[in-house]
Formats: structure tokens, C-alpha cells, sequence
């Protein structure tokens, strides 16, 4: 039964998007909608087919493009988990950090990207600094978050059992904390993806990001498009990974 209705979901979402794409398409070959501004499926279809199956530089540029965003998502969130950890252990440290953390978490990050292309060159070192920067603090509020937001009940029964601040920590605090920290992970992963896009945009030598704004430059509405779908695709595609893996993770829950 459950399966049946799975089905059923999946063939109306199907034909949900087989009218958009027919009517899209109708639209664009009688002149409704202008394919100089919105493009047209077959166009988009077209540009994407080439660039994955003829030289493969579609490949190439998600290669940068993922690469970018996989070093920045874990060097960000192991970053913000650590410091997390310790400013839970020594709250004094925390709360002198804390002021600075919260300048920091309130500059705009893409508005550093072109101090970062100073810094880091067109490579792929710029593209990092942008999405460790928007994915660190996102991860470390979780974690903070997460610490918090443990049951006191079950502190002060640890504690009254005897437990230690070492066992009430890693056997208490920290797994308590986990499923809150895995949703930081799961919008740092986004967001160092976006950080990595914004960043390709404003300039890079390579990377799905450059590839849209040279299109953008040329008025290639196919390709516009044809990126945009695919970042939209890469980004369902990292959640759902994040989703299942959360849901196998915390299955002891």
C-alpha cells in the first residue's frame, strides 16, 4: 500500500513537470515567452546534453565546482564543531570570544570574496575562504545550539549518579547534542556550496559559477538556464545525501 502510493506521488510530480516543460515549450515556439530572456527547454536540454557528452566540460567545471565546496564544507564544520567542543568545556573563553564571533558572523561574506581573490589568487583557495567562512559559523551555531539545548534533568541525574564532567560531557551532552548539530551540517553543506558559486561568479579560473557569468555575458539563455537547473539538481541531491545520512546515523535515537 505504501508502495502503491509512493508510485503514485512520483507519476503526478512526473506529469506535473512533463505540462510545465510542454507548456514552456508551446509558449516559447508561438512568441509568448521570449527564448532571448527565458530560454526554451529543447534549447536547455540541447546545451546540457553537449556539455556533459561532447569534450565533457560540464564535467570538468562540476568537478571544480564540487571539489570547492566538499573541502570547504568539511574544513568548516570540523573547525566549528572543535571550537564548539571547547568553548562547551571552558565557558569563560567562550563567553570572551563570544563578541568577537558575533562581529565576525555579521559581515557580509560574499562581500569578501573580491579580499579573499586578493589574497588567494583565481584559484581554488578564494572559492574555500568564501565557503568556510558562510558554512563555520553556521555549524558552530548549531553545535553551541545543540550543547544548550541538553535536558538538564538528565545533567543533574548524571551528576547525581555519580558520573564525572568527562562522562557527563561524552556520554550525555554530546550525543544529546548530535541531531541538532547534523541539521548545522546539513545548511553548512548548502551554503558552502552557494559560497562557492557566489565566489566563481564574481571571478575564478574554473567552476559552474564562471561558466554562468560568461553565459550570462553572452546572452546564452540556454545555458543560463541549463546551470541554474543543475545547481538546483546539485543541491537537492546534497540534501537528500545529508537527510539518509543523518537518518542512518542517528538510527540508535
Amino acid at each position: 500500500m505504501q508502495t502503491t502510493s509512493r508510485l503514485l506521488t512520483l507519476a503526478a510530480h512526473a506529469a506535473f513537470i512533463v505540462v510545465l516543460i510542454g507548456v514552456w515549450e508551446l509558449a516559447s515556439s508561438r512568441g509568448l515567452l521570449d527564448p532571448t530572456f527565458f530560454g526554451r527547454p529543447s534549447g536547455i536540454a540541447g546545451f546540457l546534453w553537449k556539455g556533459f557528452t561532447v569534450g565533457g566540460k560540464l564535467w570538468l567545471e562540476l568537478g571544480y565546482t564540487l571539489l570547492a565546496a566538499a573541502i570547504s564544507f568539511v574544513a568548516g564544520s570540523v573547525c566549528a564543531i572543535a571550537l564548539g567542543l571547547v568553548f562547551a568545556m571552558l565557558p569563560p573563553f567562550h563567553r570572551a570570544a563570544e563578541p568577537y564571533l558575533t562581529l565576525l558572523n555579521a559581515m557580509p561574506r560574499i562581500a569578501l570574496a573580491p579580499l579573499f581573490l586578493l589574497w588567494f589568487g583565481l584559484g581554488i583557495g578564494s572559492k574555500v575562504a568564501v565557503g568556510v567562512s558562510l558554512t563555520f559559523f553556521i555549524v558552530l551555531s548549531a553545535t553551541l545550539a545543540g550543547i544548550r539545548g541538553v535536558n538538564s534533568d538528565h545533567l543533574v541525574l548524571s551528576k547525581a549518579l555519580g558520573a564525572t564532567q568527562r562522562q557527563v560531557f561524552f556520554k550525555v551532552t554530546l550525543p544529546s547534542a548530535v541531531p541538532v548539530i547534523f541539521s548545522g551540517l546539513r545548511l553548512g553543506l548548502i551554503f558552502a556550496l552557494l559560497g562557492v558559486v557566489g565566489a566563481e561568479l564574481i571571478a575564478a579560473e574554473h567552476g559552474l559559477g564562471q561558466t554562468l557569468a560568461y553565459l550570462q555575458s553572452t546572452f546564452h539563455m540556454d545555458g543560463v538556464m541549463g546551470i541554474l537547473f543543475l545547481l538546483a539538481f546539485l543541491g537537492l541531491g546534497v540534501t537528500t545525501l545529508m537527510n539518509r545520512l543523518e537518518r542512518s546515523l542517528l538510527a540508535w535515537q
